[in-house]
């Protein structure tokens, strides 16, 4: 099997963390797998790949917008695609997140190679401007299948209007990491967050809820794992709630599994998401985790008051009483942290992956292909 997948780049993301370990998947099994990313290549691929896998950066991009300039760019850049995707020779294309689908369904258009298309955000966030909406809206009636993360997605893109669309859960690969439990007879406690530092994520909303609760809970301390354009705004406002040495923001880190040892709850405070695998992950890994009800993915993948805790989304009251009903409760901590794992039976690689199988199936059997 020869397949081509694409993505923007191979820097540090959900995204691009999802399409390498369907990459290296697919390579295990001896497949052909290319992958052709969007940026200059100049910095390495973030996540380790297979060795077998063919990795080329073309230097493209897409810009947004209806001007003459911005139209004419976008058709050089898709000739480059085109070329990039016909030189790969694949019997499948796969591409990830709206613009580089977009851009791929373009390229395709005349290849006569069935294209997946790959949403990893609620549609409705996707940040398109209009044009690139009714591109979007178009262009996916030719995509042979259409993948969305959550049930609540598939409205987007109904089959009475010509899409067709299925629900596609991200995998979730498990972390080597040592028993949480093991953490309880420590005597410092530490709330995770991870992921960049943007709007979406809400760590405005985590920093701001973790003050309401920390000086009756001294013991604890919140890190906050990623990088992005909030990080100014972030470290101001940890000053100006005057947290000191009780948020630590070290960056983007490789070793996820080190901080998830130390981690006694882990948060995820996002105004929105599409499948948040970093949940998932603490989860896989037994760490009792609080998230936010938002649009999507929460709600599909934590079993309220069993495996984790929902609260009210963009509500930093509610985030607050949460976070303290966890950290004053080692009990519950325990109770969460052993039925967190049962996640990877519904999200883990191989379920996951085997319903990758099926879609693919499908597709080359004709019933996807439009």
């Amino acid at each position: 099997m020869k397949i081509t997948l694409i993505s923007s780049s191979l820097e540090v993301g959900g995204a691009e963390r999802v399409m390498s370990i369907i990459a290296n998947y697919w390579a295990a099994r001896d497949w052909q797998i290319t992958i052709l990313s969007f940026d200059d290549g100049l910095a390495p691929p973030f996540y380790d790949l297979d060795k077998r896998i063919e990795y080329r950066s073309l230097g493209i991009a897409y810009r947004p917008g209806f001007s003459l300039a911005n139209i004419s760019h976008n058709l050089r850049q898709v000739r480059t695609l085109k070329k990039a995707i016909r030189d790969s020779r694949p019997e499948l294309i796969v591409s990830f997140v709206n613009t580089t689908n977009i851009m791929t369904l373009l390229a395709s258009w005349s290849l006569r190679v069935p294209t997946i298309v790959c949403e990893h955000v609620y549609p409705a966030f996707g940040g398109l401007d209009k044009f690139g909406q009714l591109l979007q809206k178009w262009l996916y009636r030719r995509a042979a299948l259409i993948t969305v993360q959550t049930h609540s997605g598939l409205s987007f893109f109904p089959p009475e209007r010509g899409y067709k669309t299925i629900v596609m859960p991200n995998p979730v690969a498990v972390i080597e990491t040592e028993q949480i439990e093991s953490q309880i007879f420590t005597d410092d406690r530490n709330l995770l967050a991870i992921g960049k530092l943007i709007p979406q994520k809400g760590f405005d909303l985590a920093i701001r809820a973790f003050a309401q609760v920390c000086d009756a809970r001294p013991e604890w301390t919140l890190t906050i794992l990623g990088e992005g354009e909030m990080r100014g705004e972030l470290e101001d406002l940890c000053i100006q709630l005057r947290l000191g040495e009780r948020v630590y923001m070290p960056g983007v880190v490789k070793n996820v599994a080190a901080h998830l040892r130390k981690a006694d709850i882990f948060v995820l405070s996002s105004r929105f998401e599409g499948f948040p695998v970093t949940l998932c992950e603490a989860m896989a890994c037994g760490v009792p985790v609080i998230a936010t009800d938002c649009l999507s993915g929460p709600r599909e993948i934590i079993h309220n008051g069993r495996d984790g805790l929902l609260v009210v989304p963009e509500n930093v009251d509610a985030l607050a009483v949460g976070l303290d009903i966890l950290m004053a409760d080692p009990v519950k901590r325990q109770y969460y942290s052993h039925h967190a794992p049962k996640v990877i039976d519904r999200f883990g690689v191989e379920p996951v992956m085997a319903m990758w199988d099926g879609a693919i199936r499908q597709v080359l059997a004709g019933r996807g292909v439009r």
